[in-house]
């Protein structure tokens, strides 16, 4: 005994307090819990169905012939024929020239992006707002680097959108900067152009950093006219970083690739930290990378309108289920975040309950912020027989209105 409690008094010295106060997210406990169960129908976790496209595959199968450098280091910044087609992209996505030495990072996802920017802007008490409902994973990466996570509330009441006219009193003297993510994860909520640009000159005024989360952005559906990118705004461009990933669009999620566009100071900053946490993006996914943005990329198309197939059948299932869920139509990205209506404690006991009595996996509302507590996410991103399967479960279990 004294042993036992000798060994727990040593972790609890070498863990640091920051570390000791997380929490895997709520999404991959989720994971974890209904990899246990057998025949799980899985809801939980946002990764995209669909293949790595084979133009993307076909071209690595060459090249792991012909590169002979494709199993070593680059250097941190990532390969320069990447950061140049990103140079392009980005300015036929947004009409604004970037510098392919001076602002562009490969970076292993957007998380090990964020992250790393993060730890080259907070210091212990620094203040980031982000949306509440918002990525659980944000507040995570916040408050390891000793950060607070300062709530910027979204009304279901009012479709998810912004309240911007509450922003300048959540913006404080230790505020560094505003996350934002849009389509949203969970809501699915598209932000609108003159909410944006609100946001934009909040940030100008007092000299604060908007990081921009861009996961789903070719997922908005019938929405495309609605959706609007801050980092195509010229005047934010020192005060803003642009966050990519391949992982959706692109079906890339297992490969950890991302870029992100920054003002050149951040750059040289941010290689410190990407340099001592991982040296440089693998070399095989950064070729992926350039195989990916050096194709016509058609099927981009094609998966967005798989997903909107997939939309429209989770919420007729939901339609069903009025005595258990009540929800606000996605207008983006591949998620949908209804409101509980059922008898229960809290978004984690009904979770947890749900994949126990009915073994269908959701991940609760209480990850993504306060205002998430109530509401549990469901992905679409999966195959229709697995969002079937876990509707056909679901009115066993509870029964239909």
């Amino acid at each position: 005994m004294e042993k036992s409690s000798h060994r727990a008094e040593s972790e609890q010295r070498w863990v640091s307090r920051q570390v000791a106060g997380a929490q895997v997210s709520a999404i991959k406990q989720m994971a974890i819990l209904s990899a246990e169960v057998e025949g799980a129908a899985s809801l939980t976790w946002g990764v995209p169905s669909f293949r790595t496209p084979g133009l993307i595959r076909n071209s690595i199968k060459q090249k792991l012939d012909q590169d002979e450098d494709i199993g070593k280091y680059t250097l941190p910044a990532g390969l320069p024929e990447l950061r140049n087609l990103v140079v392009e992209k980005h300015y036929r996505e947004t009409g604004v020239k970037v510098d392919a030495n001076e602002n562009v990072l490969i970076t292993a996802g957007n998380m090990q992006g964020l992250s790393t920017l993060l730890h080259v802007i907070v210091d212990p008490g620094d203040e980031i707002i982000l949306t509440d409902p918002g990525f659980a994973s944000h507040f995570q990466q916040i408050a390891l680097c000793g950060g607070k996570a300062v709530a910027w509330p979204l009304d279901e009441q009012q479709d998810w959108q912004l309240d911007v006219e509450v922003l300048p009193d959540l913006i404080g003297e230790k505020t560094k900067a505003i996350i934002i993510v849009s389509p949203s994860n969970p809501t699915g909520k598209i932000f609108s152009q003159e909410q944006l640009i609100r946001v934009g000159e909040f940030a100008l005024q007092n000299n604060i950093l908007i990081l921009v989360d861009d996961p789903y952005s070719h997922f908005t559906y019938e929405n495309h006219s609605r959706y609007f990118n801050l980092a195509s705004v010229e005047s934010l461009r020192e005060n803003l970083v642009y966050f990519f990933t391949f992982s959706k669009a692109y079906a890339m999620s297992g490969w950890r690739l991302a870029y992100v566009i920054l003002p050149a100071e951040l750059k040289r900053q941010a290689l410190k930290v990407h340099d001592a946490n991982l040296i440089c993006t693998p070399h095989i996914s950064q070729v992926a990378g350039i195989a990916a943005l050096s194709h016509p990329s058609d099927y981009i198309s094609d998966f967005e309108q798989i997903l909107a197939r997939r939309r429209s059948l989770i919420c007729e299932r939901l339609d069903r289920l009025p005595h258990v869920f009540d929800y606000v139509k996605p207008e983006g990205a591949y998620y949908v975040f209804p409101r509980l209506v059922a008898e229960y404690n809290n978004s984690w006991d009904f979770s947890t309950r749900l994949l126990s009595e009915a073994r269908v996996a959701v991940t609760p509302g209480s990850a993504f912020g306060d205002r998430g507590e109530g509401h549990v996410r469901m992905a679409y991103c999966v195959p229709e027989a697995m969002i079937e399967l876990a509707f056909d479960r679901m009115e066993a279990h509870f029964g239909v209105a």
